[in-house]
């Protein structure tokens, strides 16, 4: 049982409208804070990547497909691995129907340093249909801040293409990824909460979304 006190209906409403107020404050906030990353400076992407994809190597102007935006969601999956991140799959089994992207010219695909032979079963196994390349023998990972002697980091890259030119825009590691999980959205609104506080890390609890016991 949840540990907020029982109150008539008039001061549950009293409280709420209290906290409205706040919650506008915090919506405001993150308006202004979206329209400053907007106004960062970019870089040219000036090195050539190759990734390797179900119909193929494609470059990076490739990822795009056709679209002038792109998000690539940094997937950690060391080639060593025989399964992707627990972190990175809970995110994108939170990701939505691509049409919606899509209609603002804006594509995602995943990246993930593993070859391509070990991605797609994965992806099979997850049920997921999202776009998904391999950056093996490539310096893509690295360069973009999530291999590090040998080791992985989760992260997203995004990207504005001018033709065939490359801009890299905006990239946010680690729980600047908290906001992209729709589940931890919706926990946020319970009584409950994300019940993380009595966890080392919150990562105890997740799994992978077929290894969850009843």
């Amino acid at each position: 049982m949840a540990q907020q006190k029982v109150v008539s209906r008039d001061e549950w409403e009293a409280a709420r409208a209290e906290l409205l107020v706040k919650e506008k404050e915090l919506t405001r906030a993150r308006d202004a804070l979206s329209a400053l990353r907007r106004e960062l400076p970019m870089v040219r992407v000036e090195k050539e990547y190759v990734f390797q994809g179900p119909d193929g190597p494609v470059d990076l102007v490739g990822l795009f497909d056709g679209r002038r935006q792109l998000i690539v969601r940094h997937f950690m999956f060391h080639p060593d691995w025989d399964e992707g991140c627990v972190g990175c799959s809970l995110q994108v089994d939170n990701l939505g129907h691509p049409a919606h992207l899509h209609a603002r010219d804006t594509n995602l695909v995943l990246v993930s340093r593993a070859p391509l032979t070990k991605l797609e079963p994965y992806r099979q196994r997850m049920g997921w249909t999202v776009p998904w390349f391999s950056s093996f023998g490539s310096d893509f990972n690295p360069d973009f801040g999530v291999t590090n002697n040998d080791s992985e980091s989760s992260g997203l890259s995004v990207f504005l293409r001018d033709g065939t030119d490359v801009f890299h825009t905006y990239s946010s590691f680690s729980r600047g990824g908290d906001a992209l999980i729709n589940t931890y959205n919706y926990l946020d609104l319970t009584a409950l909460g994300r019940q993380e506080e009595e966890l080392d890390y919150p990562q105890q609890w997740w799994r992978h979304h077929d290894r969850y016991d009843a």
